[in-house]
């Protein structure tokens, strides 16, 4: 369910916007939508795991909130980052 190291690191250098950025608005959403992504194809085959469905609402509730933070701060950055990640709204 968690994403490996390997893929951790290519999202941080495909979506940093400056060299060792790692805290970015653009960096933590990515890997957010990762995880929300691996996630969702658990329960695919896992429809009752009920515990990990929780975790499921908190990422998307913080990736929530950092794309709301984004959107106010730079809200060029939020259009060009949900069209990269292929996110709705």
């Amino acid at each position: 369910m968690s994403i490996t190291a390997e893929r951790k690191q290519a999202l941080i250098s495909e979506y940093a916007t400056a060299a060792g950025d790692t805290g970015s608005p653009e960096v933590q959403v990515a890997i957010l939508s990762e995880r929300i992504a691996n996630l969702t194809e658990h329960f695919k085959s896992h429809v009752k795991d009920n515990h990990s469905r929780r975790g499921l609402l908190k990422l998307v509730s913080q990736r929530r909130s950092l794309l709301d933070y984004l959107n106010k701060i730079d809200p060029e950055r939020y259009r060009s980052l949900i069209d990269r990640l292929g996110l709705r709204r």
